[in-house]
């Protein structure tokens, strides 16, 4: 039903270098920015979706109250929506990541998160790594833009508060300061209509050889001058290859407005190759969940966790949110 290859296997393809970047404009600009982008923004109001406010550090031992979400194509038994969702709610999840454009039809989606109380978390942009914003053809990068309009359009029907974009893709014939442009110059057109839906633009961390340092992250973020629409989704696992996720997360702070968990290993990396570095199980790799955790409470995170890990069927998903009550414990 999702046109578009699945993100670990776009991970499979390739990997990005991180070594020897040098971002001196990016280490002034955001630290200079780092103090605004941490106070809410004027009429930045929390989504439907959204957790309520919680104490930035918890008791120890407590579990943190995130809500815990699954990405919809990790869902492995069920035939129609209802029924996935369902079984979502009964292995212990509040929400669910969908995808768009899909061929779903977003009625019954709607109808299934009535009827279960499984919300929707939010949407990821189903057509950014094939009709990519950064694009040598205009057409593409047109059909890029209008997909990204469409995940917009159906998060905000469907009650969520953020979609996931890949901002764009550098390869050796898109050269990396046009990648910059192109990807800046698409998303400000798509701003307005996400001020005017309510949904904010999350753009995610991936292995596309672009936005490599937390530093940058920040400045290409705060260049939009648009808090209440431009945030971070961060995804933990796509970090530990080149960096500490927690690192991240202090630099990022409140632009960080959902969060990837997923594992990595960097023996596996060493030994395997990039991609098998993410044949772990969650709690089994490199992430140092306590020092992530710690950073998070201390930027002030406290909405959305969703899984992005191999599915499967009712006991798998029950393992799957046993191991993030744990994370979510440390």
């Amino acid at each position: 039903m999702n046109p578009t290859p699945n993100r670990r296997d776009v991970l499979k393809a390739g990997s990005a270098t991180a070594a020897g970047l040098a971002w001196s404009a990016a280490l002034g600009l955001a630290a200079e920015r780092a103090a605004a982008a941490d106070a809410p923004a004027a009429g930045d109001k929390p989504a439907k979706a959204d957790a309520a406010a919680s104490p930035a550090t918890p008791s120890p031992g407590a579990r943190r109250p995130f809500k815990k979400a699954v990405m919809y194509g990790m869902i492995g038994e069920g035939k129609t929506v209802t029924e996935k969702f369902r079984i979502l709610k009964d292995c212990g999840f509040d929400g669910v990541e969908m995808d768009s454009p899909t061929g779903l039809n977003r009625d019954d989606i709607k109808r299934a998160s009535e009827e279960t109380g499984i919300l929707i978390e939010g949407e990821v942009d189903s057509a950014h790594w094939r009709e990519t914003l950064t694009h040598n053809d205009p057409k593409m990068r047109e059909a890029g833009v209008r997909a990204l309009e469409t995940a917009l359009r159906d998060c905000a029907f469907l009650g969520g508060t953020s979609v996931l974009l890949v901002p764009g893709v550098v390869d050796k014939s898109v050269p990396y300061d046009v990648a910059y442009q192109r990807s800046q110059e698409n998303i400000r057109r798509v701003i307005p209509l996400a001020r005017e839906l309510g949904v904010k633009i999350a753009v995610e961390n991936v292995w596309n050889h672009f936005l490599l340092s937390p530093l940058e992250a920040a400045r290409f973020i705060d260049e939009f001058d648009a808090p209440d629409v431009m945030r971070w989704h961060f995804d933990i696992g796509n970090i530990i290859a080149f960096g500490w996720p927690e690192q991240w997360i202090r630099i990022l702070g409140k632009r960080i407005v959902k969060l990837h968990i997923k594992e990595y290993s960097r023996t596996k990396q060493n030994k395997e190759g990039m991609a098998k570095g993410f044949d772990v199980e969650l709690l089994e790799g490199d992430n140092d969940w306590p020092a992530v955790m710690k950073a998070l409470d201390e930027v002030g995170y406290n909405t959305w966790a969703c899984a992005e890990v191999g599915g499967g069927g009712r006991q798998r998903l029950k393992t799957i949110a046993g191991k993030m009550d744990r994370i979510l414990a440390m």
